[in-house]
C-alpha cells in the first residue's frame, strides 16, 4: 500500500504538489443511492413533487457540487472541469429490491490530478438535493453505496471497482 500523499515527511497535512505531474485526460465515474418510501418515488417519477422537478434540480446540483469540491475538501485541488453528467435510475439496479434512485456521475478533465473527489462531490450533492426536496413527505431517506466505480488516467492508471489488480 502507499504512503498517504496529503502529509508531508513531518506528518503535516498539505496539498500535494503536482506541477511536475503530465496533464493527461482525466475520468472518474462515482455512483450512489437514495433510499425512500414507494410514495415519493412515485411523486418525483410522476414530476409532481411540491418543489417542482426533482432530478432536473439534483442534476444542476450535482453539477455545481462538482464544481466546488475544492471549496468544500481542504486539500483538493481546484481543477478546470471539461464535463460533468449526471444520470438517473432505479436504486434497485444498484441494490437489488430497494426503492429509490440511484445516481451516476461522469466527470472529466485534462490536468495533472484526477477527478474522483468531483465525481464523489457530485453524486453526494445530487443525493442531498433529492432528499431536501422530498423531506417534507419521507423524512426516512437514506443515501447508501456511494463510491467511485472507475477512474482512467494519470500515472496510476486505470481503476475498475470490482475488477481484478
Amino acid at each position: 500500500m502507499s504512503a498517504l500523499t496529503h502529509f508531508d515527511a513531518q506528518g503535516q497535512a498539505h496539498m500535494v504538489d503536482v506541477a511536475a505531474k503530465a496533464a493527461t485526460h482525466r475520468i472518474a465515474i462515482a455512483t450512489g443511492r437514495i433510499d425512500m418510501l414507494p410514495a415519493t418515488l412515485a411523486l418525483i417519477e410522476a414530476g409532481n413533487a411540491k418543489k417542482g422537478d426533482v432530478l432536473g434540480i439534483a442534476r444542476i446540483a450535482g453539477i455545481q457540487g462538482a464544481k466546488k469540491t475544492s471549496d468544500l475538501i481542504p486539500l483538493c485541488h481546484p481543477l478546470a472541469l471539461t464535463r460533468v453528467a449526471l444520470d438517473f435510475g432505479p436504486a434497485s439496479a444498484q441494490q437489488p429490491g430497494a426503492i429509490g434512485i440511484a445516481c451516476t456521475a461522469t466527470v472529466e478533465t485534462v490536468g495533472p490530478t484526477g477527478v474522483e473527489m468531483e465525481a464523489l462531490t457530485a453524486v453526494q450533492v445530487a443525493l442531498l438535493t433529492i432528499y431536501d426536496m422530498c423531506k417534507a413527505v419521507d423524512r426516512g431517506m437514506s443515501i447508501h453505496g456511494v463510491r467511485v466505480l472507475e477512474k482512467h488516467g494519470g500515472k496510476s492508471g486505470s481503476f475498475v471497482a470490482g475488477a481484478q489488480p
